[in-house]
């Protein structure tokens, strides 16, 4: 099996925890590359082009949600926030402005690369023309996107319409946590009057339906106070 050389973008202005992630990614072969502020974090992506950046929001010269922004301006690279902010809200605001995932500090090892192999995951699934996958398939629950079917250990499952275009919109973005907000915006629409509420209310429903134990989900995750994540 080939070793793999992604390069990941380091934007820490610890220097121990810095070296800390350099050297569980360089233990798996990764490329590295660091930066110690915003700026340099952004001239090192112009000039690189990394595969993942991994992002600190407490820069010296700029917050790090700044960072964010101007990267995605011109760019989908998958940033991962590293961040001792431990509010909800804060965690909200990042994924809404971009960030694909958010680890808080302190953390382990595994976590982190887990986190970065679903990013790299995802931007290979997206694949160069940006077309995904016609199917999610795991353990025994199978969407079909172009069918728009649902089976569930080989028995189709019954969702009303909505309920259908939430499970396909997490199955499309499966690993990711996808906001309240976002989500709301992407079934109801943007101008809708909808709130969280009826949300959970569908989610409770889909769960009854694909759950073997709802309050000990397998496959559609709950993360309190931010969103959901479907199994990836």
């Amino acid at each position: 099996m080939t070793r793999n050389r992604w390069t990941v973008l380091i934007i820490e202005d610890e220097k121990t925890i810095g070296n800390y992630i350099e050297a569980i990614l360089a233990n798996k072969d990764y490329r590295t590359l660091r930066a110690a502020d915003g700026v340099t974090g952004l001239s090192l992506y112009a000039s690189h082009h990394p595969e993942v950046v991994l992002l600190d929001l407490g820069l010296p010269d700029m917050d790090g949600m700044e960072v964010l922004k101007k990267i995605r301006e011109f760019s989908s690279v998958p940033v991962i926030v590293i961040s001792a902010r431990i509010q909800e809200r804060e965690k909200v605001d990042a994924l809404d402005g971009g960030a694909d995932d958010y680890i808080t500090k302190p953390f382990g090892a595994e976590e982190l690369l887990a986190r970065i192999r679903t990013a790299l995951r995802h931007r290979l699934h997206m694949g160069q023309s940006g077309v995904q996958e016609p199917m999610y398939s795991r353990d025994g629950l199978v969407i079909d996107f172009s069918k728009r079917m649902v089976t569930l250990r080989g028995k189709a499952v019954h969702l009303t319409q909505i309920e259908y275009k939430l499970v396909s919109l997490l199955a499309r973005n499966a690993g990711k946590v996808l906001t309240y907000d976002y989500i709301l915006k992407e079934i109801w629409g943007p101008y809708a009057d909808t709130d969280n509420q009826i949300l959970r209310v569908n989610m409770a429903n889909i769960r009854r339906k694909l759950e073997s134990n709802p309050a000990e989900p397998h496959y559609m995750f709950t993360e309190i106070g931010v969103g959901y994540r479907m199994l990836e």
